[in-house]
């Protein structure tokens, strides 16, 4: 009989035990709901004890949640239509106001993740989506974080993922890409040709004051083309080397005999 008594003892205090004692993990808090009213203290992790039928445990996860944005449909303030989704990433900073004041807070910030994308599309231009996205986050990520604060949320941050053009505006944008390297094609090329006429201006009046620094020049070509081993070569002969070579020529002196003048049509011709 004792021995039944004792046994009955031990279960119905392991039963006690075990309906009173919960474990808390690293990344959990802890909240006591005692007749209905939440304990003020937070229970840290490790081993909670309960009173049995009085207490109830809630843990709060306060580890980053990462919640992506469904992409939503806009139009820009330069009427341009496009498709915007995001990442936003947040954690609970105060369990008790998280679990007392908003009945579910993944789903009220994930509400306010989408109306706050939805405004940000609606204020920003079409370049702002796509190169300025930084700002753009730090606006979003104050947009979601002023009612998140209400609710013991902290928004880590956010990020804009991805921004997705109708087709005709990606053609758009190429034929204007292309056009434009085009013409920084063509400044260049006239912006060379400026830069060799300055050079073969310089190079031209260089030669004209020394004439044998054309004919080593030409020398030169002749040696360039024929390095090519070609059939045929073409070699222009300039006039200034034919006035070179008549100047350097000696002219022969006279011979003693005056040269006859010129007969006018008046002139008399006389007989021997």
């Amino acid at each position: 009989m004792v021995v039944e008594i004792l046994s009955a003892v031990v279960v119905a205090g392991g039963a006690w035990l075990a309906s009173s004692v919960r474990v808390v993990k690293q990344y959990e808090r802890g909240l006591i709901y005692r007749f209905g009213r939440v304990r003020a203290k937070v229970r840290e992790p490790g081993l909670a004890m309960l009173v049995p039928f009085v207490d109830r445990l809630q843990k709060v996860n306060m580890q980053i949640v990462t919640m992506p944005i469904p992409a939503q449909d806009g139009i820009t303030r330069d009427n341009v239509t496009v498709r915007v989704d995001a990442v936003v990433y947040f954690k609970v900073i105060d369990p008790v106001v998280a679990a007392v004041n908003v009945q579910d807070y993944r789903s009220a910030v994930g509400q306010v993740a989408q109306t706050s994308l939805r405004s940000i599309i609606g204020k920003s231009d079409l370049d702002d989506l796509l190169s300025n996205r930084e700002r753009l986050n730090e606006g979003l990520e104050l947009m979601i974080d002023s009612p998140a604060l209400d609710w013991g949320i902290h928004i880590d941050r956010v990020e804009i993922k991805d921004v997705a053009l109708p087709e005709a505006m990606k053609r758009s944008m190429s034929r204007q890409a292309e056009a434009e390297r085009e013409r920084r094609a063509r400044v260049i090329s006239a912006d060379g040709e400026l830069q060799a006429s300055h050079k073969l201006a310089q190079a031209a009046a260089t030669m004209a004051d020394t004439p044998s620094a054309l004919q080593l020049r030409l020398l030169e070509t002749v040696v360039q083309v024929s390095s090519e081993k070609n059939s045929t070569l073409v070699l222009p002969f300039p006039v200034e080397l034919l006035r070179f070579l008549d100047a350097q020529t000696p002219k022969p002196e006279g011979n003693g005999h005056a040269a006859p003048s010129p007969r006018t049509p008046g002139d008399a011709v006389l007989p021997d």
